[in-house]
């Protein structure tokens, strides 16, 4: 693991370090531990969430509205958009209301967004060893591979699904519970209220032990895998492809923002219907659903297959801004880790 880790590159070096740096010279930035990697993509993480949570809980909303209900008109439908969404929970709940399940958000993000981007080199690097050995050479950047860096994603994308999973659980309770009391007369979930964090992951252990506390976790994976799967690959093809065309320039705002918006499409559309399986499986009371297939089948049944892509618009709303935001914050933070701990090797 040592050998991994000590030759171990991080996203910001693999994207950083272009084609346009002649010979294969490296960049400016060496390298960053696996641990830097995961506290680097952790607090990246947390601070685009501060802006995305607001979102995020819509999102939540109109993927739980009618659920298990025959298909409704517009006109019955408590949120018809995310706009509109948006505005009525403000009006009703106000800012706070808007901002449920923020701190349950960071120790959420701190685990998947800190496996999901500081294993994501490491796995690369594994599997780049097992798959392609002749292809690694001393002190080199590992290549490029559309299969390797798409296994790469979905295994840093699943631990980190796995480390954060209660904390997901709970948020999705707090972000669909409503003190205003129309959401429940809406079909709304099934409404669940906690004081906080440590107060729902009290009630769940004592009520159900660690198995209720990672109760849907085979849906987080399957989730988080797809969505990861998508996100740095994709990320890391359009920005090698804006360098090798000369469309943007290496380490710019123009060429972060256009890798980060298409990788946040691509999430979208790829995450969409095992989001809304994942959030209705950690909303349930009791066993409405036996698991990620049994839910998909019921709601398909009952709602219609279009019933995976509910919240689509509000997910590509939060997925592109926190897309944007994470990447963008990540570079950033992994330059102060590079220094940090070209600091403490001193």
């Amino acid at each position: 693991m040592s050998e991994i880790k000590e030759t171990t590159k991080t996203v910001v070096v693999e994207q950083v370090a272009a084609q346009k740096h002649a010979g294969g010279k490296r960049s400016s930035l060496e390298k960053v531990s696996t641990l830097g990697g995961f506290v680097a993509g952790g607090i990246a993480a947390c601070g685009a969430v501060t802006f995305t949570n607001p979102i995020e809980l819509v999102k939540t909303r109109m993927q739980l509205q009618g659920e298990l209900h025959k298909k409704a008109s517009s006109e019955v439908l408590l949120y018809k958009n995310p706009f509109q969404a948006f505005g009525l929970i403000y009006k009703n709940e106000g800012i706070r209301g808007l901002q449920q399940g923020l701190l349950c958000g960071y120790f959420y993000q701190m685990g998947l967004n800190g496996c999901r981007l500081g294993l994501y080199e490491p796995s690369r690097y594994l599997l780049t060893s097992i798959f392609s050995p002749s292809s690694l050479t001393e002190g080199g950047r590992v290549p490029q591979n559309l299969f390797i860096n798409v296994s790469s994603g979905f295994i840093s994308g699943s631990a980190g699904a796995i480390l954060g999973s209660p904390f997901f659980l709970i948020k999705t309770r707090m972000q669909s519970y409503s003190k205003a009391g129309s959401e429940a007369a809406h079909h709304v979930g099934q409404q669940t209220y906690y004081k906080g964090v440590w107060d729902g992951l009290s009630k769940v252990y004592k009520a159900e032990g660690i198995k209720g506390l990672y109760r849907g976790v085979d849906a987080a994976v399957l989730r988080t895998g797809a969505g990861s799967s998508a996100q740095l690959p994709v990320y890391t093809y359009t920005k090698n492809f804006l360098l090798k065309n000369n469309i943007a320039e290496d380490n710019s705002l123009k060429m972060h923002f256009i890798s980060s918006s298409t990788a946040g499409l691509g999430v979208a559309i790829v995450m969409n219907p095992w989001d809304v399986i994942l959030t209705r499986l950690y909303n349930q009371k009791g066993n409405l659903y036996k698991g990620p297939i049994d839910c998909f089948q019921k709601t398909i049944r009952t709602e219609g297959p279009a019933a995976l892509y509910k919240g689509f618009w509000a997910q590509l709303f939060r997925i592109g801004p926190h897309s944007i935001l994470t990447l963008m914050f990540m570079e950033q933070c992994m330059k102060v880790m590079v220094q940090v701990e070209s600091k403490l090797r001193a």
